[in-house]
């Protein structure tokens, strides 16, 4: 297939014996485009984003929707002005839409209401039902998530992830990808994450490949903690045992191991390589949590439907700038409000999003159906899976680590089968996955294998 991104220097080979012959990895390389985007990601055109969604004074859910200037129906509207105005500068390449729906009373919503997520597709041009998703959610709240008129700026809570979709969008949009990019902005994650619980379930009832789904809250790099060791990184929530496991599959588990190697740890483990590819002076501190103690994000809905998916959060938190009423207590000032938000920071926070979306919806697809084979006692590892899909694809690689290692150690290119055997390695011993890789040596993240016949 071919493409217009550039792409130079030589990042790593390796070789494998295949039917008695060598065969070379495809050598995977630095991406120029990737690179020209990292220098597009504005600091200046997030802290507007920021400082508009500030300014309509509430984004609660519940506050106003045909309000121009206040309220989360302004706020709605003018983040799809922005998706239209990006889809007029590319040509069209994207379907922006709002996607309505009524949610009944209950919790904390209550009374029957509208809400909408903001949604804009950039269509794949090879593989367009591979689809991966990025989110923030525009909602906002002071103490009460039920009072629909007190001031809730939620610059960081979460103006800052919105406002890195936004960005995103503006950039990535302009550039063509092998998959679907979907980059969306949803409400009522503060009621219990609505809008993501329907987008997600709209995409199980439709079979959506949904192959990854980035949700980004929280991410503005609070400004009373710019001293913090941990300043240079962001948080990347994955869950161990996956949240729509069914008990067989808990048993099967529990039997040979797996609770470190499920879909949402290995995009936490892809995230972090292809940042480390591109950033050096930022990185990913994967967290092997679902989430923070008591809290949740809406990665959740997707992760509870099946979907890998994964959280972006500042590492250190200061929570008299999250879900207060904005004033002043014996000195001390509470509120969301944007002169605690760090704007390059969540540059940042946004390039590691960028890197990874690029990275990943231009590699091959994941493989399917990986197995261990289990059919015979040996001392060796034996592995399947079906064929990939795509003209570009070059193969695929066998990874594997020690148990007690946290990340993939070592990998093999071997070649363009779908059966392999680690001669002289026990399944027993290590751990294994495969990905794919294409001709331009882009790789898909890791596919832990299942035991089968």
């Amino acid at each position: 297939m071919k493409r217009t991104i550039l792409v130079c220097s030589l990042f790593v080979v390796s070789f494998a014996s295949v039917l008695g012959q060598n065969v070379a990895a495809p050598r995977q390389r630095v991406d120029l485009e990737i690179q020209k985007m990292l220098r597009e990601i504005s600091a200046k055109n997030v802290e507007a984003s920021i400082r508009k969604l500030v300014s309509f004074g509430t984004r609660n859910t519940l506050s106003e929707q045909d309000n121009p200037t206040r309220g989360i129906g302004a706020a709605r509207d003018w983040i799809f002005s922005e998706f239209q105005r990006f889809n007029v500068a590319c040509g069209g390449c994207m379907t922006v839409e709002k996607q309505s729906f009524t949610q009944p009373q209950g919790g904390r919503i209550p009374q029957p209401t509208v809400l909408t997520n903001v949604i804009a597709t950039l269509k794949g041009s090879t593989d367009p039902d591979r689809i991966y998703v990025v989110s923030g959610h525009y909602d906002s709240m002071c103490t009460s998530p039920t009072n629909a008129t007190c001031d809730a700026p939620g610059a960081n809570d979460d103006a800052s992830g919105t406002a890195a979709v936004i960005e995103l969008a503006r950039v990535m949009s302009k550039r063509k990808f092998d998959a679907t990019i979907v980059f969306m902005a949803v409400p009522g994650e503060e009621q219990g994450l609505l809008g993501a619980a329907y987008y997600a379930e709209e995409a199980k009832k439709k079979a959506m490949n949904i192959e990854a789904m980035f949700t980004n809250d929280i991410i503005g790099g609070v400004t009373t903690h710019k001293n913090s060791q941990f300043r240079n990184r962001i948080r990347v929530f994955a869950e161990g045992v996956p949240s729509d496991e069914t008990p067989q599959q808990a048993g099967t588990r529990r039997s040979v191991g797996g609770e470190n190697d499920s879909p949402a740890r290995q995009l936490g483990r892809y995230v972090k390589e292809q940042t480390a590819r591109y950033m050096k002076t930022f990185s990913a501190w994967v967290i092997y949590r679902r989430d923070r103690y008591g809290r949740g994000g809406d990665h959740i809905p997707f992760l509870e439907r099946g979907f890998a998916a994964v959280r972006f959060t500042e590492p250190d938190e200061d929570y008299t700038h999250q879900h207060q009423n904005v004033r002043t207590d014996n000195g001390v000032f509470y509120g969301d409000t944007p002169e605690f938000v760090d704007f390059e920071y969540v540059a940042n926070a946004t390039r590691v999003n960028m890197v990874t979306l690029a990275s990943i919806a231009n590699a091959p697809g994941k493989p399917k159906n990986v197995g261990i084979v289990t059919g015979r006692l040996t001392n060796d590892t034996d592995l399947k899976w079906d064929a990939s899909k795509g003209a570009d694809l070059a193969g695929y690689e066998v990874v594997w680590r020690d148990t007690t290692a946290a990340d993939w150690t070592n990998a093999k290119f071997v070649g363009n089968v779908t059966t392999y055997t680690a001669a002289k390695m026990s399944k027993d011993n290590f751990f294994f996955g495969v990905r794919a890789v294409d001709k331009s040596g882009n790789r898909s993240p890791v596919v832990y294998p299942r035991p089968m016949r």
